[in-house]
């Protein structure tokens, strides 16, 4: 159950991003890594779901979490240069999205020692 909430707000999370770059002009370098980023959380977290064993399920959403991550840089960095002044709301998703993939990674783990 909770990784359907992952995956829904993952994809939420995606789509808030890919639109909010559609009205940014230039800085593409920035943009392109911002989106690859943003995408990528929810795309490793479906995968997850149909992994291998617990250690692929674990290792999906631990890129899912490097993502988010590096999300989180992409977004500061574009709101210390002016570029979008204001992603608070972004990086508080994103935060939001990180401490349940840590949860989500903990649990897992856990669950693989019993």
């Amino acid at each position: 159950m909770a990784e359907n909430k992952l995956a829904d707000l993952s994809m939420d999370f995606a789509v808030k991003i890919l639109k909010m770059c559609d009205g940014i002009k230039g800085h593409y370098s920035i943009i392109n890594q911002l989106e690859r980023s943003a995408t990528s959380i929810g795309a490793n977290i479906r995968e997850a779901k149909y992994a291998h064993s617990k250690p692929d399920f674990v290792s999906k959403l631990q890129i899912s979490l490097k993502e988010c991550y590096e999300t989180e840089y992409w977004l500061e960095l574009m709101q210390r240069a002016d570029i979008l002044p204001d992603v608070s709301v972004l990086i508080h998703n994103c935060g939001v999205l990180r401490k349940m993939l840590i949860s989500s990674i903990n649990t897992a783990k856990q669950n693989m020692n019993k």
